[in-house]
């Protein structure tokens, strides 16, 4: 798409209309749990209007950044209106039919309704609940189906700009390897669920050889629909926990982790970090996105605290205090340098190179 001034203005009406409609949802649900299920709402503090305008500033600023990132060519302009609006459009009726058993969940504080045929043998412990209320926690289609649009209704339209962020710095670390062939570099997206920072990577860096893993066999196969479906090269969707990755060491040159962390208690935080640092090659990138956290964004705690109220979040408390810096260097890597974007807070690190001996 080539740019033009209406390409810009469709840019920006398109994100105002998905942030009028997550607004919306969210208030007509609201209103509607108070009416039919009380006992469910839960107690947040109220939003004084300076963290809204905070709140509304910080979106603009972040929408405007990816519009400025997509012409420089990080990646192509057309992923700014890149979603399957047909399908979401079709699974947006069970949205509204999940509530219930949401608010049912949330009601009873139930965080353990899981599908009866999972296998708890086959996941840590930590994560067979409902993260968000959501049903079946991240173990079904149903689940996975409803994800990607439940999170767009969450950050009023701003989800995909937010994984976008990712893109810059794992370009500019992959610059370490120009002398290579871009169908040579190898990158990794650790918990990749639906595999939306992944079609984002690959339209950034449409030759390199894409490596996908996630706990959720559902959230694979939603994953490999999305991204195994045409003829662009076929990514690798593999099956398994970010703190034991199935990979030898040292044979990658990029990897991703994108809203993770904040669902990991601190020790899985640490053996995640840990493994992406054993899987790069010396000098590789690590680009890793999470909420933002109180030390960067102190005017945003109520907004941090309501998230934590509202949604099923066990370890985001822990997470919004955690030292992820430290934690980086802990596992090895150097370089590492932050920034914030709305609501998302990006680091990039890299592994050092080996010593001469």
């Amino acid at each position: 798409m080539a740019s033009t001034p209406l390409s810009k203005l469709a840019y920006k009406t398109l994100q105002q209309g998905k942030s009028i409609a997550g607004l919306a949802h969210k208030e007509l649900s609201t209103k509607l749990m108070e009416l039919m299920a009380p006992e469910a709402v839960p107690s947040t503090e109220s939003v004084p209007a300076e963290l809204l305008n905070n709140l509304r500033a910080a979106m603009a600023q972040l929408e405007e950044r990816d519009w400025d990132e997509a012409q420089q060519g990080i990646y192509p302009e057309s992923q700014l209106f890149d979603a399957p609006w047909l399908e979401w459009a079709s699974r947006y009726p069970q949205v509204w039919l999940d509530l219930p058993s949401t608010w049912t969940r949330r009601k009873e504080r139930n965080v353990k309704d899981l599908p009866k045929q999972t296998d708890p043998t086959l996941f840590p412990d930590y994560y067979l609940q409902n993260f968000h209320h959501q049903t079946d926690g991240y173990l079904s289609d149903h689940s996975a189906e409803l994800y990607d649009l439940q999170v767009e209704i969450l950050f009023n339209g701003t989800a995909d700009a937010m994984r976008r962020r990712v893109l810059a710095p794992l370009k500019r670390g992959l610059k370490h390897f120009s002398d290579r062939s871009p169908a040579s570099l190898r990158i990794l997206d650790i918990a990749t669920g639906t595999g939306r920072t992944l079609q984002q990577i690959r339209g950034s860096l449409p030759h390199a050889e894409l490596i996908g893993t996630d706990l959720s066999e559902a959230y694979l196969r939603q994953a490999n629909r999305w991204l195994n479906n045409g003829s662009s090269p076929l990514v690798q969707l593999i099956r398994a926990n970010g703190e034991a990755l199935p990979l030898a060491d040292a044979t990658l040159q990029g990897a991703t982790c994108v809203f993770l962390l904040h669902e990991l208690p601190g020790e899985a935080r640490q053996n995640v970090l840990d493994e992406a640092w054993r899987v790069l090659e010396p000098g590789g990138v690590f680009v890793l996105a999470d909420s933002v956290q109180l030390a960067d964004s102190p005017q945003f705690g109520i907004a941090m605290e309501n998230f934590r109220r509202v949604f099923h979040e066990p370890f985001y408390r822990d997470y919004i205090g955690d030292d992820i810096e430290a934690r980086l260097k802990a596992s090895g890597f150097e370089a590492v340098t932050a920034e914030t974007h709305f609501m998302t807070r990006v680091w990039s690190a890299r592994k050092p190179e080996a010593h001469q001996p």
